[in-house]
């Protein structure tokens, strides 16, 4: 019985419906290139530091999809090391964290270069540095086998479980990837855009490794989409928005893989309207980054200490949770009255306010009108 399209005897011959995709896609390309002219208009400074908020970003969430949660600022001060940008002090990053942003910088740094089993193989190998998936041991820079059972993505408890797909067979990888990645490295008269999301469903369709398929998915439609601009530098974030959807992602995903034919344009519809999403996104941080130089343009002589510059930066550039005495004291590794006292210093002079509410402990936010 056949249950997913790569059993059908049609598989890998993907179709879709060009006149319904046609006004979408030149939406979507023409806000693409006006967003790439609004940022490559901005100056190296600012463009250095939304360039730096978008891959922080991609990495974060492209691993949480998958439930991994990954420290902030190790991925900020990782990626910073490797593109040569100066953000002052950086935080030692953990083997896991190295991996991701290795894997991420190779597959958008070097959007040029062929799409290899070799290449696949080191990124696989760079999201699992110990060999393990968590608790699990698993097969790491090489195609998966079936030694433990067919590969199925799963969800509910034992007993209940609900298998949402199961993988082609081990047997089958040799020749899936390799036709696979003929096809990526071909010359193509498919709008890139559209080859990104067909590369991003077929690669998860074969499933070709024990774990971290999602996020090596998402890393070759991040290339693709370079490739789509030829441009190394990420203003918007494909994954970021992927997060903020991720059920309606897993549905689409598993829908496809279910249905009666080969036609493939719902898939395409929906990964056009994330990435349009994505770029809403990009607005975001483009708003941030502009309103963070105005606050230090307009605070030039200012009389902060290192703490305060620290922290205030940290706020801009997207901190994690609520803002207290005890996080201050933490992060910025002082006591807690000294924290009290910088945090009521910038209160008294409007760039940090309370928040409504409080409870226990009071936390803090940037003020309105910190940022004149």
């Amino acid at each position: 019985m056949v249950k997913y399209y790569h059993q059908r005897p049609e598989w890998p011959k993907f179709t879709w419906d060009s006149k319904a995709l046609a006004d979408q896609l030149a939406a979507v390309r023409h806000r693409q290139g006006r967003l790439i002219g609004r940022m490559e208009g901005l100056g190296f400074p600012l463009r250095d530091e939304a360039l730096l908020q978008t891959l922080t970003q991609d990495v974060l969430k492209s691993s949480e999809i998958e439930g991994e949660i990954l420290d902030a600022d190790q991925v900020r001060s990782s990626i910073a090391r490797r593109l040569g940008m100066d953000i002052g002090a950086l935080t030692a990053a953990d083997r896991d964290v190295e991996g991701v942003v290795e894997m991420m910088l190779d597959a958008t740094q070097n959007f040029d270069k062929p799409l290899t089993a070799e290449r696949l193989f080191g990124w696989h190998a760079s999201l699992f540095p110990t060999g393990y998936s968590g608790m699990h041991k698993i097969t790491v820079g090489v195609w998966r086998t079936d030694k433990s059972g067919p590969m199925q993505v799963v969800s509910g408890r034992v007993g209940k479980e609900r298998v949402h797909y199961e993988a082609p067979e081990a047997a089958r990888l040799g020749q899936e990837m390799k036709a696979f990645l003929e096809w990526y490295n071909a010359e193509s008269d498919i709008d890139p855009v559209l080859k990104a999301a067909l590369a991003h469903l077929w690669f998860v369709t074969i499933h070709p490794f024990d774990d971290g398929n999602g996020r090596i998915a998402r890393a070759i439609a991040d290339m693709s989409l370079a490739r789509s601009e030829k441009s190394p530098q990420r203003f918007y974030s494909m994954s970021s928005q992927i997060r903020k959807e991720r059920n309606a992602y897993y549905d689409m995903l598993e829908a496809t893989q279910k249905q009666d034919s080969g036609d493939v344009t719902p898939w395409l519809q929906w990964f056009l309207g994330c990435l349009d999403r994505a770029f809403g996104g990009a607005e975001e941080t483009l708003a941030t980054v502009l309103k963070k130089a105005k606050f230090w343009e307009a605070h030039s002589t200012g009389d902060f200490n290192e703490r305060q510059r620290d922290m205030i930066n940290r706020l801009f550039d997207g901190f994690y949770g609520k803002l207290n005495t005890s996080k201050w004291a933490k992060i910025e590794k002082c006591s807690a009255d000294t924290a009290l006292r910088d945090i009521t210093d910038l209160v008294e002079r409007g760039i940090l306010k309370k928040d409504a509410g409080g409870g226990r402990s009071t936390t803090y936010s940037l003020a309105e009108t910190g940022d004149a």
